[in-house]
């Protein structure tokens, strides 16, 4: 029956939600560097908002490999965080002059560490390095088009099948590792004003999941029990609501939340396996360039004094 707490929660409370926080805290900071504290009590609402990341899955790791022993292998997944950490000083010093917060790479780091499967070395290497680096390489106008994560798992799934798979482990029967998490992931998720889009994507999965049910024939409650897992906690808390890769106004955020479930939907139907990587694989870039091309036109019509270089971005964006 938990699953269906998030439906009720997204059904009243996402716009509530978007518009209490939109008055006061930054939707739309591009990175994580940006934000700043909140004035609350307590120790995790005092803790600085570029830690609280890394602190919910520093969590979902220790709870998950306590547990469930989730990690293919700690000098792997160390591996996997170390080449995180090193490509993004090395860029991010390169690129911006300064030594960059390393907050991001060590979610992506530690994001690939548990989400990959495979008895080698190098594919969490190469998969870090791949993450970090599209970071840089993969830009527009200062917008990153993917998530790192989710390219450099995405890239390896689907050219070195026969070399790596994803952590496809689920919870077991017990509630409590899925309760502490949804908890301290709803509170760091609502201090960053993400949560909506988890909520959404969340109540699109379990309605969708009627229907993948009545066209497969499968169990209602198989179709959900993806959502419970360790995997689904990284997707559903990092992936989906990376400041950087998500799009700027919360209707936007919540539109694209709901058509990765049913990109999502879509490929599950057509057996592929790893659905939900490849749907945000597909889905953020092409809605990211949208809005970037909506918002140049938006500062043309308007005469914008940055309309000159929003002419730059439709004449690239159009001619393209």
């Amino acid at each position: 029956m938990f699953p269906v707490f998030p439906v009720v929660l997204s059904s009243f409370g996402i716009r509530h939600f978007a518009e209490s926080l939109r008055a006061t805290k930054n939707m739309n900071t591009s990175d994580a560097s940006t934000a700043t504290p909140a004035p609350r009590s307590g120790w995790l609402f005092r803790i600085d908002n570029r830690f609280l990341a890394p602190v919910l899955i520093t969590c979902i790791l220790a709870i998950g490999d306590y547990q469930y022993q989730i990690l293919e292998s700690y000098g792997r997944t160390a591996a996997a965080i170390f080449a995180a950490i090193a490509l993004e000083l090395v860029l991010g010093r390169w690129d911006a002059g300064r030594w960059p917060h390393l907050a991001s790479a060590y979610i992506t780091g530690i994001s690939v560490g548990i989400l990959l499967r495979s008895t080698l070395w190098w594919p969490f290497i190469l998969c870090s390095l791949l993450s970090i680096s599209s970071k840089y390489a993969l830009r527009l106008h200062g917008r990153h088009l993917w998530n790192p994560s989710n390219l450099g798992m995405s890239v390896l799934l689907f050219f070195a099948p026969n070399a790596v798979a994803s952590l496809s482990q689920q919870w077991g029967n017990d509630v409590w590792p899925l309760l502490v998490i949804w908890l301290l992931g709803g509170i760091i998720l609502y201090r960053l004003g993400r949560l909506h889009i988890t909520l959404t994507y969340v109540a699109a999965f379990l309605a969708l999941s009627l229907v993948r049910s009545a066209w497969s024939g499968d169990q209602w409650i198989n179709e959900v029990a993806p959502l419970t897992g360790p995997m689904y906690q990284l997707f559903i808390f990092f992936m989906i609501t990376d400041p950087a890769t998500t799009t700027r106004t919360w209707r936007r955020q919540c539109l694209v939340a709901a058509l990765v479930a049913v990109v999502e939907t879509i490929l599950r139907l057509n057996q592929v396996i790893y659905a939900p990587y490849y749907a945000l694989f597909i889905v953020s870039p092409v809605t990211n360039l949208l809005e970037i091309w909506w918002t140049a036109r938006q500062a043309l019509k308007k005469g914008d004094p940055a309309a000159a270089n929003a002419k730059n971005v439709v004449t690239e964006l159009t001619s393209n």
